[in-house]
């Protein structure tokens, strides 16, 4: 479908600003990348070649016995015998020594004198998930090293797995509430500044009651009575957050309610809602895209808190958050800190940036050459 003439000026005014478009390349670039995290780092290796057959274990569940061996739980790929397995084709002495049948099945191609059908494993680039505990040499956490280019957290879990994974976790967890929160106080300040009367006194009575309501507390106990999960906290900040754009828009619809266009779209039989969002909502746009930056850029700071805290998401998640409690747990380990600070830093610049090309580009009194 094409841009209209409008549109279209909008986004030669957003490419000019060098800064905002150049922002959002990289961040399109890091959360694309961020979006296709299980092939990008894993401990279940891409594709396998079993006897011909090839496998894709980071797609598909396979057990042990599907190679060869005992167990019917899913093979751990990690394991020297898998592994040995999968090279080998299945052959017997993989129970013994995995690693000496493995080195001379890829030698010889035979096994005990018999001609096996050698496979091969494809791994990620990075061979580690977030949740994956790693064999290292001496205590975690470890340094930064060639096999994990971040180091290792207090439980050996590589750091750079988790960062790419809380990546992703923290951007979509944003992105989702600031967009339902977005919604919900847009139609709110909408409805409030275009009636006005009754309903705009009672929505604000409503919103300073709600307004007045401290979230960390709510927040703490409905942990303590459910299981804290990705969707219930999404809930819980979006019914918080949905407040934060309904002044903004409420003063936008009370100014322009009473304007000429707005009275004769009302003379012609135009409807309530129709004058609301296609006519009175373009020009309260740019008020709003204002305060969009901080919506998402605090959104991500209160959920990386909340697991700081440890009223946030559950432990297991690639969280953020738990990274920067891990950094002031291990002072010793100023890895951590560095990386949480450079994540934090580097992802909400973005953002501001990219926010603040989308509001000057609203704005019909900016342009740039």
């Amino acid at each position: 479908m094409a841009l209209s003439e409008l549109n279209r000026r909008r986004w030669r005014n957003f490419r000019a600003n060098r800064r905002a478009y150049w922002s959002l390349i990289l961040f399109a670039v890091l959360f694309g990348a961020s979006l296709f995290a299980n092939f990008i780092a894993n401990d279940h290796p891409l594709l396998v070649d079993y006897r011909g057959q090839i496998r894709s274990p980071v797609l598909h569940f396979y057990s042990e016995k599907d190679f060869g061996g005992d167990f019917r739980t899913e093979a751990v790929y990690k394991d020297p015998v898998v592994q040995c397995l999968i090279v080998t084709g299945g052959a017997d002495p993989c129970f013994d020594t995995p690693a000496k049948t493995q080195a001379e099945a890829e030698k010889t191609g035979t096994v005990d004198g018999k001609k096996v059908q050698l496979g091969w494993i494809l791994w990620p680039p990075i061979p580690y998930s977030y949740s994956t505990v790693n064999n290292i040499q001496g205590t975690a956490p470890s340094a930064p090293d060639a096999k994990h280019w971040l180091g290792t957290d207090d439980t050996a879990r590589d750091v750079l797995a988790r960062v790419i994974y809380g990546f992703r976790l923290s951007v979509g967890f944003a992105l989702i509430v600031s967009a339902a929160a977005s919604v919900l106080g847009i139609a709110a300040g909408a409805v409030q500044g275009y009636f006005g009367g009754w309903i705009d006194l009672i929505f604000q009575r409503v919103i300073e009651i709600w307004g007045a309501t401290p979230m960390l507390y709510v927040i703490i106990i409905m942990a303590a009575i459910f299981k804290m999960s990705f969707w219930l906290l999404a809930v819980l900040m979006v019914a918080f957050g949905w407040t934060a754009l309904v002044h903004v828009v409420r003063a936008e619809f009370l100014r322009a309610r009473n304007f000429e266009y707005v009275r004769a779209a009302r003379a012609l039989g135009v409807s309530n809602g129709r004058i609301m969002f296609r006519h009175v909502l373009p020009n309260a746009m740019v008020a709003t895209l204002t305060f969009l930056p901080f919506i998402v850029t605090g959104t991500i700071a209160i959920q990386a808190g909340l697991d700081f805290l440890g009223f946030g998401l559950p432990p297991s998640a690639p969280s953020l958050g738990e990274l920067t409690l891990e950094a002031k747990q291990n002072l010793q380990a100023p890895w951590l800190g560095f990386t949480a600070f450079f994540t934090f830093a580097i992802m909400l610049s973005l953002l501001v940036f990219i926010f603040e090309g989308v509001r000057d580009a609203f704005d019909p009194r900016k342009t740039f050459s």
